[in-house]
């Protein structure tokens, strides 16, 4: 399993090419809305194609073996579908078809269930559907994104408190943020996308617990992490 920061200067991930053409997504959520939203996007996208939306499991499981997706981004709390088992059969009986979360809980043991189970990447409701397009194509070249397990190590001492685990581009981007850079010009300095600096914003606004950017810049310089 590779983290998804080793792949971020891989100019295929960027473009999202599968290899063979247009990436083939199937949507399952049993909220009209939140379907509705994504398959928007990914309607003006030239590279991406919705073969199929689901509302249930079952649903889910009949379109994959009709549809023939290359990805599948789906949420676990559906009518019929219990926790990560979805996951695991789709892992199971087609091994080709990756699998993206998309879900309003951010549990760390959930986190790492589904990943543990199989799934490509693991992302909140609250991202940005722009942002969920850039997810879905560093998945189909191979990028997992990963949180943590468990607490991390903290060399300063059992007394001290736990500081969440970022890896080295978040934690630049964290800095520049923190510097007071916009989007662009961070996507400027580091030679990545905007799309890509939004994605890790999210995961960093998780890790530390905040809502949005003020709030890890306020974060960083309480806590000297920047």
């Amino acid at each position: 399993m590779r983290d998804l920061s080793a792949l971020l200067h891989d100019p295929a991930v960027e473009r999202g090419t599968n290899g063979t053409g247009t990436l083939k997504v199937l949507l399952a959520d049993d909220h009209p809305l939140i379907i509705a939203g994504i398959r928007r996007t990914i309607e003006h996208l030239d590279d991406m194609d919705v073969v199929g939306e689901a509302h249930s499991g079952p649903e889910l499981m009949q379109l994959i073996e009709r549809r023939s997706p290359d990805l599948v981004l789906m949420d676990l709390k559906m009518p019929g579908v219990v926790g990560v088992e979805a996951i695991e059969r789709i892992r199971q009986d087609w091994p080709e078809v990756k699998t993206v979360v998309l879900s309003a809980c951010d549990d760390r043991a959930l986190i790492d269930s589904a990943l543990h189970a199989g799934a490509s990447a693991y992302v909140l409701k609250s991202a940005h559907t722009v942002d969920i397009a850039s997810v879905l194509r560093q998945a189909s070249s191979g990028a997992v994104f990963h949180a943590p397990s468990g607490a991390p190590h903290n060399p300063a001492g059992p007394d001290e408190p736990q500081l969440p685990a970022l890896t080295d581009r978040e934690r630049s981007i964290l800095s520049a943020v923190a510097a007071g850079m916009t989007t662009a010009a961070i996507s400027r300095d580091l030679w990545i996308s905007e799309h890509t600096i939004k994605f890790h914003l999210t995961n960093i606004y998780r890790k530390l617990g905040v809502a949005n950017r003020a709030g890890a810049v306020r974060y960083a310089l309480e806590h000297g992490i920047a």
